[in-house]
């Protein structure tokens, strides 16, 4: 029997993928799996039907405050250099903790979430193979087409915009070794040497396998590391308790989403979604959910107008196939499961990788974006009516409906593990 740790953050975004493919290879004959990650993700995996190993008792609401702060980060360097630090720490503490646990029995395979950079090093420490998954490799750097996080850049087509991608991916990388020393963190402490290998590829992502949990179809062509398989979305959300969305037949209905993050961000979801419904058809129904994360909004309200719902919770896995659109923040979760299910949508980025996700999602003809809220109604009818967008959100779905992520991912463990 061989063994695979799968390792992840609590965070839904992140722990979902993680938690699918665990799933899928727990089904395999020759293989037992666990999911590492804190105590707030045990639920989710004991209702996979998977085992769980719990890491830094405590620590849960030190991480939700990391990482999911009651405002913007942006590129604010204060905020950034604020949850960089307090991220390392835990990182540090994961580390130690994981190179504990190893010690009781070693695995013969790590998978483990890009966010956990300490793993890696852990596993390299151990003398364990490890694979990354990555649910936004727009992130991973390359050697040509633009860099991420500078506001959502489109590959340079002539000689200036090429030299533009040149000198931004330059700044990235500079920035990126100046920050530990400006945030006043040791990346040593968690193992990292150095965070760049000798051939450019990034030390934090695996050199072996970094599957990539998007569809090529919506990416930029771009000279990743030769360890970057793309995959496709894990299409994967927990058995929950609540209710299936309610849609009343001879309506066009809308979801609203900003996943579970962004607890800042509802508020302003549901003035868009009042001011919205007024400008639109009557037959058009938008649902806002709140992702379990109610925030300033309080959950469902009272004296909303008619075609405004709001849900504290929708499964994507269940409940999203059902609507007609999208409204989203660009998140690599939600941004999955909208294209496996063939919706066009409306992408609203607000923060980190999603205005890189928001521009490439338009230039694949499945999405248009949001500037700003009074636009939402316009957008919306825009997706809905025009059917350009459905059809090319429907040729994406069926290249991820044609090789299941889990699959390949599943495949490449056989290979590994089970020659």
């Amino acid at each position: 029997m061989k063994h695979v740790d799968l390792v992840a953050p609590p965070m839904a975004g992140h722990l979902h993928p993680v938690l699918g493919i665990a799933e899928r290879l727990a089904a395999e004959p020759g293989l037992s799996v666990r999911v590492v990650s804190t105590a707030a993700a045990q639920p989710a995996i004991r209702a996979a039907g998977l085992t769980g190993q719990a890491l830094l008792d405590g620590a849960d609401e030190v991480i939700e405050t990391v990482v999911n702060p009651p405002y913007r980060i942006g590129s604010n360097p204060r905020k950034l250099f604020r949850q960089f630090r307090a991220a390392v720490r835990l990182q540090q503490d994961f580390r130690a903790e994981l190179l504990a646990l190893w010690e009781q029995g070693r695995p013969d395979l790590v998978i483990a979430d890009f966010t956990m950079g300490a793993v890696g090093t852990a596993a390299d420490e151990a003398g364990l193979p490890w694979w990354t998954v990555h649910p936004s490799p727009c992130a991973i750097e390359g050697r040509s087409g633009p860099p991420a996080y500078l506001g959502g850049w489109r590959p340079g087509v002539r000689l200036p915009g090429r030299a533009r991608d040149a000198i931004g991916r330059r700044w990235v990388r500079g920035f990126k070794r100046i920050a530990p020393r400006l945030a006043g963190v040791r990346l040593a402490d968690v193992g990292v040497e150095r965070i760049y290998r000798p051939d450019g590829s990034e030390a934090i992502y695996s050199a072996d396998r970094t599957f990539a949990l998007t569809p090529a179809a919506i990416e930029y062509e771009r000279h990743l590391p030769a360890a970057v398989r793309y995959a496709g979305p894990v299409l994967f959300t927990p058995p929950v308790d609540a209710a299936p969305v309610t849609l009343a037949p001879g309506h066009r209905h809308v979801l609203l989403t900003a996943g579970t993050h962004l607890p800042w961000h509802k508020q302003a979801l549901l003035g868009a979604a009042v001011a919205a419904v007024a400008d639109l058809p009557d037959d058009v129904v938008v649902h806002l959910t709140l992702g379990g994360c109610a925030g300033p909004v309080g959950g469902p309200g009272v004296g909303l107008p008619e075609r405004v719902v709001v849900h504290d919770y929708v499964s994507y896995a269940r409940d999203l196939p059902r609507f007609d659109a999208v409204v989203h923040h660009g998140g690599a979760g939600v941004l999955g499961h909208t294209l496996a299910a063939g919706l066009p949508s409306v992408v609203w980025p607000v923060d980190y990788d999603q205005f890189d996700h928001a521009v490439r999602l338009v230039d694949a003809g499945v999405a248009v974006r949001l500037l700003q809220p009074a636009g939402l109604a316009g957008r919306i009818r825009q997706v809905l009516d025009d059917p350009r967008y459905r059809r090319a959100a429907q040729q994406v779905a069926a290249t991820i409906a044609a090789r299941p992520a889990v699959d390949l991912i599943a495949d490449e463990v056989r290979a590994r593990l089970l020659p």
